[in-house]
This record gives C-alpha cells, sequence and structure tokens, in this order.
C-alpha cells in the first residue's frame, strides 16, 4: 500500500483547497467545493475566497449572500460556516442530532428537565410569522414559559440545534457591521430544508464523504469526523469503500481517497498564501501534521491568522493602526521573506488602501491576537 508523506499530503491538500493555484471558479461553486467556510467571525472567509479565486472582489460574496445563493447558518461542528443554499438544505438534517447534542451536552445543568421539543415547537411557531429576529428577541417571546434556563442557553439551544436558521445579511457583508438576526433557512431560502432518506447506507453520509474527500483527502476517517462533528459516518464509509482508493500515511493511518483526486508531486512550489482565522485547510482535521508543526497547533483553534510558507503554517499575521504586521513562527530565508512581503503587498490592497505600513519581524515572536 503506498504511504503518503506529510508532505505529499500538503500538496494534497493545497491543490484541493486552492492553495496551490488560485481559481477561476465563481464564490458559489467555490464554496460548495470547500463544503463551506468557517465563519463565526463574518469578515473572515473575504481572505480565505481572496487567497484562492482569481480576481476575486468582496462584491462577489456580498452578491451570493445577499442573492441567497450562499447563506451563515450553524452546521458542521456547531460552528457558524458559509455555505450555499443547496448544501445547506441538503446537508441539515443529517447534522441535526449531532447539533441538539452539541448543546445539551454543553450546558447539560442549564437545561436539565427542558423538554426540548415542546422548545422547539413553540420557537418554530414563533419564527411562522416570517419576521427575522435577534436571539434576544426569541428568547423573550418565550421565556415566560420557560423561565428557569439563562437566556443565552435557550437562545442557543433554539438558534443553533432546534431551529434551521439563516443568519440574515448585512450581517457577513464586506466591511459592514450588525448583529445577528435570525430567520428559518426554509423561509429565507423558498425550500424546505430536505428530509433524510429512508435508504439503508447513509446516502447523504456518502454524499458528504465524497465532498470531504474531494477538499481535503486523501484523509483518515477521524479527519472526517474533526471535519463535520458527526460520529464516524460508519455506514457511509462501508457503503462508499469499494467507490475509493486507499493510501497510509507515515504513521500507519489508513487513509481514504477518490480516485482521480489531485495528488500533486510532493515537491511541487508551494506559493505564499494568507489565511483568516479558523480556516479549515487547517482545522478540517484531526491530524493536522501535514499543514502545520505541533508546537503551533493552538494557533488556529484560537484564531489567529496564519501565513503558509512552503505549505506550512510558519507566521501569524496581524491588521491594526494602518499597518499589517507578520510575526515568522521561524526564521525566514531572504527569498522567503520576500515571497511574504509581496503577498502581504496584494493583501493590504484588498484589504484596506489605508493600510500604510507592512512590517514583516526577521526574527521568531509570540504571535498577537488582531
Amino acid at each position: 500500500m503506498t504511504v503518503l508523506d506529510a508532505r505529499a499530503l500538503n500538496r494534497a491538500t493545497l491543490a484541493r483547497q486552492h492553495l496551490l493555484e488560485r481559481s477561476a471558479l465563481a464564490v458559489p461553486q467555490a464554496v460548495a467545493h470547500l463544503c463551506g467556510l468557517q465563519a463565526q467571525e463574518p469578515q473572515e472567509p473575504f481572505t480565505g475566497l481572496w487567497s484562492r479565486l482569481a480576481a476575486f472582489a468582496p462584491a462577489h460574496l456580498d452578491d451570493a449572500l445577499t442573492g441567497r445563493t450562499v447563506v451563515r447558518t450553524h452546521l458542521m461542528r456547531r460552528t457558524v460556516h458559509l455555505v450555499t443554499a443547496d448544501d445547506a438544505l441538503a446537508w441539515r438534517a443529517r447534522h441535526d442530532t449531532m447539533l441538539r447534542q452539541r448543546v445539551l451536552g454543553t450546558y447539560r445543568s442549564e437545561l436539565a428537565g427542558i423538554d426540548v421539543d415542546a422548545v422547539g415547537a413553540a420557537g418554530r411557531a414563533v419564527m411562522a410569522d416570517g419576521q427575522p429576529r435577534t436571539m434576544t428577541e426569541l428568547v423573550q417571546a418565550l421565556e415566560d414559559r420557560w423561565p428557569g434556563p439563562p437566556r443565552r442557553v435557550l437562545g442557543e439551544l433554539l438558534v443553533a440545534a432546534l431551529i434551521p436558521m439563516a443568519q440574515l445579511p448585512p450581517r457577513g457583508l464586506w466591511q459592514r457591521t450588525g448583529g445577528v438576526r435570525n430567520l428559518p433557512l426554509s423561509t429565507w431560502l423558498g425550500r424546505d430544508v430536505d428530509p433524510l432518506p429512508a435508504e439503508d447506507g447513509d446516502p447523504v453520509g456518502q454524499r458528504l464523504l465524497h465532498r470531504y474527500l474531494a477538499a481535503y483527502g486523501p484523509a483518515a476517517s477521524a479527519d472526517l469526523r474533526a471535519w463535520c462533528g458527526l460520529a464516524g459516518l460508519p455506514a457511509a464509509l462501508k457503503a462508499a469503500r469499494d467507490e475509493l482508493v486507499v493510501f497510509r500515511d507515515e504513521r500507519g493511518r489508513e487513509l481514504l481517497d477518490l480516485p482521480d483526486a489531485p495528488r500533486p508531486d510532493r515537491d511541487t512550489p508551494a506559493p505564499v498564501r494568507f489565511l483568516p482565522a479558523f480556516d479549515n485547510a487547517i482545522l478540517g482535521y484531526h491530524d493536522r501534521s501535514r499543514i502545520i508543526d505541533a508546537a503551533h497547533l493552538g494557533l488556529s483553534v484560537a484564531g489567529h491568522r496564519t501565513v503558509l510558507v512552503d505549505g506550512r503554517v510558519t507566521a501569524t499575521w496581524t491588521v491594526r493602526e494602518q499597518q499589517l504586521r507578520i510575526s515568522p513562527l521561524r526564521p525566514l530565508t531572504a527569498p522567503e521573506q520576500k515571497a511574504v512581503h509581496t503577498e502581504a503587498q496584494d493583501l493590504a490592497t484588498f484589504l484596506d488602501a489605508s493600510i500604510e505600513d507592512i512590517r514583516l519581524d526577521t526574527a521568531a515572536s509570540a504571535p498577537a491576537r488582531g
């Protein structure tokens, strides 16, 4: 069985994430290919798409959000993701149990004794008038019936688990601020959430598996589970196994992949790329060694923006007071410094014409948030 080392896996990930070469895909098609972008920080997906798409302009994502082809919703791992409307409707029912379990597990004591189904039915009845509401407004409509749980807890149960919700624009638009206003996905998109099919073999899980491997493979079942938050999709994996090819990593883990998916040569040059906070190119795996060193694993989880040099997380970056600052995690060679600075200049132009200074630290330093 072929063994793929970390560098070979790195190049496969970069190719499928459009980080080796920027893609000409339109925004909805790119979001679909990437299986969504993590988006709890509303402005971060703009940088993620800029680093992946040729001639990307913020208006392209704004148009997709206001045109309802892309939507912000709680989905994988109970985090807010930017996904296509089609994927939100097709995937939501398969994630319902996980979303509910994660909220109930987090707030076990606060929600003890609560009739969760009754809360959900009451929340859906309130939202049936078609009016967008903040989480606070929705909870206020129900708190007389359920005065016990803290408002925040009851609100998270409703909007993150029990009712498939869209977070409406202007939330998530370019350089716009706005609180979260929620509307049921079916109301915002004009279509109902797809019901789970009754067939054996978890057909929705099989589609998730294929889509994940197209954007992240080769990958282990543990990586798939870490990406979506679902319990491993064992029925889907069993049903789809004959359609997949199998590799091993250097630790002996079994890696699954699509037969015709790109697996570039391990020595393929990789350009400098600036990633946003919580980018799924890093978070979409259980074993992230293909893209980030063990010593730096906490950076992406903590929300630091990162820089890929030769395909690996090698620096963090911030924007503060009209300065774009890059803080290397290891000393950079002169050619690497030049390549980072060149990409940073383009990023500064994209982000904000008022950025007046690009500072590249010459020695590794502790990263700062910003």
